[in-house]
């Protein structure tokens, strides 16, 4: 997967709001494994992926929803959900280490 920035966490933590907790990891590890897909995608075929985008979390997402503002931080809502985005990052990228 491309490096993470802060509009992959800002993407992830906005559709994240729009779906239940309780379903948040299994929803991000999807989009991450599918980043990683279309990262090595870009990587060989040197274009981007037809439907996952260019290997960003931002673009897998972004290639099935809307984009949406980016909430405040004192939005308790974004917030727990920015922080579940972070989470789910390290644990995907220390399942290699």
């Amino acid at each position: 997967m491309r490096e993470f920035t802060h509009g992959d966490a800002v993407a992830a933590a906005s559709a994240l709001r729009t779906r239940p907790p309780e379903t948040w990891d299994g929803w991000l590890a999807g989009y991450l494994d599918r980043a990683h897909a279309a990262d090595r995608y870009r990587k060989r075929m040197g274009r981007v992926h037809p439907r996952w985008g260019n290997g960003s979390l931002m673009s897998a997402i972004l290639c099935d929803i809307p984009v949406w503002p980016e909430p405040r931080l004192s939005d308790p809502d974004y917030a727990e959900a920015l922080v579940a985005a972070l989470e789910a990052l390290i644990r995907w990228r220390r399942r290699d280490s």
